[in-house]
């Protein structure tokens, strides 16, 4: 019945925000999709062994594959070792590496330099039309249109990455923005789980007197700090699609209000805060820390990587106050400047194979995009406690930099937030600079 209940529920909200069904239950059958490409890999690569060519491609993530802790690192790490393997001596693909922080920035200069890699992840809405318009994402839907495409759990999850009619994009899995909390500091503070703003004031005001440090949170990386500020607005009524069209304005009291909220909640965040990176933010909740962790569910594989032993205490709530949800997926897309299409193409389908999808739930704690079958026993528990939140929710709406009619108003809100906390700007003042930005650059 979960299983049922929340498909249906994503399947309609992803139409708008990113989102879809997922299946769970014990599953031994073969992986066919990845037999047959392992198949066809081992008979293409007889014929290219022969002449002694193997094509190599690229692939830019945002982690270290080598050193990270990130199970769902580790899993990609899984899927380039399977795919070298099953097509050795005819495709190979190399793993270009950075950090979460400078990813964007370092794949732009390979973009401007003519060096874009053939693979590489990317974000949806306007972050990815910045690869579609110039041209140096690839179209997909030919090579969807050989079955792959049916394998998803449903064509919405494309919707984020269509483009004049076509897909430049594949998701490869489903994340919320939740709440983490530590359920033993909750229970030893004597706190239930916020449901309401005031409630989450309240838990906060009493960790803090049991002696705990109430949120952990960065700063430093600005989206991690907008993420609460795009739950805010959406807590105040904010409507985007009214501030792009001007039929609203930014001054209209509402993100006033919400960056107000922001300012009130962050009297709680960690002393460095202001300095502190996703990572570091992230292990002051696994390492306990911090009570409360504001991130998405795809910290799960991060905090069970990092300390195993930290799941049994690891609760998840809604962002409390709202009735819908940020969901956001990771996206694979292709260069149109690539060599080697077809070897491309091969590797990101193994991305969302069954195999890869399993582990994407069982061992990364996200939901998977395909149809797959997966055993829900053995997931992480905090994956159950994330389809708790997407079935209570009423709707998803995407992360505020990613919704946004440009990658640069995105950027704007972001940094227009973190102003506020650091308190170079009021509520008011940041309510007026992102009504100039739109009206000079949106409108």
């Amino acid at each position: 019945m979960k299983k049922k209940l929340l498909a249906a529920i994503l399947t309609v909200s992803m139409t708008a925000a990113l989102l879809a069904g997922c299946g769970s239950s014990a599953d031994t059958s073969t992986d066919a999709a990845g037999t047959e490409a392992s198949a066809e890999g081992s008979s293409d690569a007889e014929s290219t062994a022969d002449s002694g060519e193997v094509q190599e491609i690229t692939w830019m993530f945002w982690d270290d594959l080598v050193a990270t802790e990130d199970l769902i690192s580790k899993g990609y790490s899984d899927v380039i070792d399977r795919f070298n393997a099953d097509y050795e001596g005819q495709y190979h693909v190399t793993a270009v590496t950075t950090n979460l922080e400078e990813y964007y920035p370092k794949l732009n200069a390979l973009v401007a330099s003519n060096e874009t890699p053939d693979v590489f992840i990317v974000s949806p809405g306007p972050n990815l039309e910045v690869y579609v318009e110039p041209g140096v994402a690839a179209p997909l839907d030919d090579y969807l249109a050989d079955g792959w495409k049916d394998t998803f759990s449903s064509d919405a999850v494309f919707s984020q990455m269509t483009y004049d009619g076509k897909i430049y994009a594949v998701p490869l899995n489903i994340a919320a923005a939740c709440a983490f909390y530590n359920t033993e500091m909750f229970e030893k503070a004597g706190v239930k789980v916020p449901t309401t703003w005031d409630e989450m004031l309240d838990a906060c005001e009493k960790l803090e007197a049991a002696g705990y440090t109430p949120i952990t949170i960065s700063a430093g990386t600005a989206w991690c700090l907008s993420m609460v500020a795009g739950y805010l607005c959406e807590m105040e009524g904010v409507d985007l699609a009214a501030l792009e069209d001007g039929s609203a304005s930014w001054e209209d009291g509402k993100v006033e209000s919400a960056a107000a909220k922001l300012v009130e909640l962050s009297k709680y965040f960690q002393k460095t805060a202001a300095g502190d990176t996703n990572d570091v933010a992230t292990a002051n909740f696994y390492n306990e820390e911090a009570a409360i962790l504001i991130q998405g569910s795809w910290a799960i594989a991060q905090i069970n990587g990092s300390n195993p032993d930290f799941e049994s205490k690891c609760g998840v709530f809604q962002f409390p106050g709202v009735e819908r949800v940020i969901a956001k997926s990771d996206s694979l897309a292709m260069s149109s400047s690539t060599k080697y299409p077809e070897a491309c193409i091969a590797f990101m389908k193994y991305f969302t194979d069954d195999t890869a999808q399993k582990y994407t739930a069982e061992i990364g704690g996200k939901i998977p995009v395909t149809s797959v079958e997966y055993d829900e026993s053995v997931a992480p528990a905090q994956l159950s406690y994330v389809m708790d939140v997407f079935s209570g929710a009423k709707g998803t709406f995407g992360f505020y930099n990613e919704s946004m009619p440009t990658t640069e108003a995105g950027a704007y809100f972001d940094d227009t937030m973190v102003s506020v906390f650091l308190g170079d700007m009021t509520p008011a003042e940041a309510a007026t600079e992102m009504e100039t930005f739109y009206a000079d650059n949106c409108r």
